[in-house]
């Protein structure tokens, strides 16, 4: 997967899109980029840049606005001001027509990355912000506190749907990243992949994260349900796929469970079948830099009733941290040469 470190932000533009007008409120300056704004859009683009839920997609093949004006901007054929007032124009006639899809501000940026340039779109929907109101009764001071829905999510807030487009070529794997999240009221209300399908018109295909984070979840899933109360065996499988993930750079599901499960071909064609059902995935190309951040802090639920954090280094040094296996389904873990410890 293509992680992204070197943004720069080069143009950013704002318009309203308030299902409450008639028409789109559509700006005709580009923001001043002095440096609080430009703090502000670069954490917001870096946030989901790096969001596990950042999809790879391509276009549809059928024309789309989104990706004809996309295309003529990358490649510098139309103004960044025009082109963001049309992207602006083309989701407020989508919320129009589908209804109640939630208010919000549209930024458009442009982007240089070290993979090149991109075209950002940044559907900021307003978040409830407390104010207080200062009136004047009868020559004396009285304050409330009221609502304002009009607020932007913050540098800190992770935002529920964007997207960054590439130029588009018949070589590049993938032409757009996108974030399209969903809660129970956006697939009740407001129509399903309203964002991926409608506005974009793309396509979400996987990438190495995504076959990488789905075997795991499987993997772990499978453990649990099929190994409740054999302690043993689930270490046997979260230690070998723990090993593979280092090691390897691709993984072949059925031979981890070969592996694995060597002499118990039942339990070897369940948990074949059951990832390849849950997680979809059969051949994964690992990505190292996902497994780093993943096995960085292992979290381990004991018996219910106790937590334990310890990064990967502890956790592989049997010097510090042992896992026993004492031969009837239970295992022992042993924490070693404690010289200092605090409670919490």
């Amino acid at each position: 997967m293509e992680y992204i470190n070197d943004i720069t932000v080069n143009e950013a533009i704002i318009h309203i899109l308030d299902n409450n007008s008639d028409e789109a409120i559509l700006n005709e300056y580009t923001l001043d980029l002095n440096e609080e704004i430009y703090a502000f859009l670069n954490k917001h683009v870096q946030k989901c840049l790096n969001d596990e839920e950042l999809k790879y997609a391509i276009f549809n093949e059928e024309r789309n606005i989104v990706k004809d004006l996309s295309k003529e901007f990358l490649y510098g054929e139309c103004d960044f001001l025009e082109v963001s007032k049309e992207l602006a124009r083309q989701l407020f006639l989508l919320m129009r027509s589908k209804g109640n899809i939630p208010s919000c501000d549209l930024i458009i940026l442009s982007i240089s990355t070290e993979y090149g340039p991109l075209l950002g779109i940044l559907k900021m929907d307003y978040i409830k912000n407390y104010v207080h109101a200062v009136d004047f009764i009868d020559n004396k001071i009285g304050i409330n506190i009221i609502p304002q829905y009009t607020g932007l999510p913050g540098s800190g807030q992770r935002l529920q749907k964007c997207t960054f487009i590439k130029p588009i070529s018949d070589e590049a794997k993938f032409d757009l990243m996108v974030i399209d999240k969903q809660n129970k009221k956006d697939k009740e209300e407001y129509g399903s992949n309203y964002f991926i399908n409608n506005y974009l018109g793309c396509k979400v295909i996987d990438n190495e994260r995504d076959m990488t984070k789905s075997f795991v979840q499987a993997a772990e899933k499978w453990t649990r349900t099929n190994l409740k109360e054999n302690a043993e065996a689930q270490e046997v499988v979260r230690s070998t796929i723990k090993k593979k993930l280092r090691e390897e750079e691709k993984i072949d599901v059925k031979s981890v469970a070969d592996e694995i499960f060597d002499e118990q071909p039942e339990t070897k064609q369940s948990f074949v079948e059951f990832v390849k059902e849950q997680g979809g995935v059969e051949n994964i190309e690992v990505d190292k830099q996902w497994v780093e951040k993943k096995l960085k802090r292992i979290r381990l639920k004991i018996d219910k009733d106790i937590d334990l954090y310890i990064n990967e280094e502890a956790y592989s040094d049997n010097s510090r941290f042992e896992i026993i296996r004492n031969g009837d389904g239970t295992i022992n873990m042993t924490i070693k040469h404690v010289s200092n410890y605090v409670e919490k």
